[in-house]
């Protein structure tokens, strides 16, 4: 690979250490913004897995109602002495009222962890257009290396200053 040299006329050109300076802090806001990507991704999944659960407990729950729902009315149906079947009827009654006294809370659950499963989603997907006008603040910045044209590092400037604020506002959510 080829390297960039900066030959010692340019080296004192004050123009050229305030450009290289300008890449470092892009750069430090890149990796900073980079690892709140990370992260932000890392939480949607986490978010998702428990999203995920909370509905697979609820549908369970229901399942569960159904069947002694449907067992209560095969008990009802095959029971020739009342007498006999209302032990097990009431037995099947009360499971059947209990999963179903407990779907609604596992509902509200379920929908709660959807919405933090978005908001996760959505931060992380600010991080992640922060990240890229980041990175493209820094190439603009460091083109100014080879083309010596100041219109470079402004254009890096101002992609950066966007991506640093698509970076706070993906910690503001």
């Amino acid at each position: 690979m080829t390297e960039l040299e900066v030959s010692p006329e340019h080296a004192s050109d004050p123009k050229t250490r305030t450009v290289g300076i300008l890449v470092g802090v892009v750069g430090i806001f890149l990796s900073v913004v980079t690892i709140a990507s990370h992260r932000a991704h890392t939480q949607a999944v986490i978010t998702r897995t428990e999203s995920n659960d909370d509905w697979a407990f609820y549908q369970a729950k229901k399942i569960r109602a159904s069947v002694s729902d449907a067992a209560l009315t095969v008990v009802q149906a095959l029971g020739a002495d009342p007498a006999k079947v209302a032990d097990a009827a009431h037995k099947l009654e009360a499971v059947r009222d209990k999963e179903l006294g407990d779907t609604e809370k596992l509902k509200e659950e379920a929908e709660a962890s959807e919405k933090r499963t978005g908001v996760e989603e959505m931060r992380a997907l600010r991080f992640d257009i922060g990240e890229g006008l980041l990175e493209l603040g820094l190439v603009l910045c460091s083109l100014f290396f080879l083309a010596r044209n100041g219109f470079f590092p402004i254009f890096g400037l101002l992609s950066a200053a966007g991506g640093i604020a698509m970076g706070i506002w993906g910690w503001l959510l």
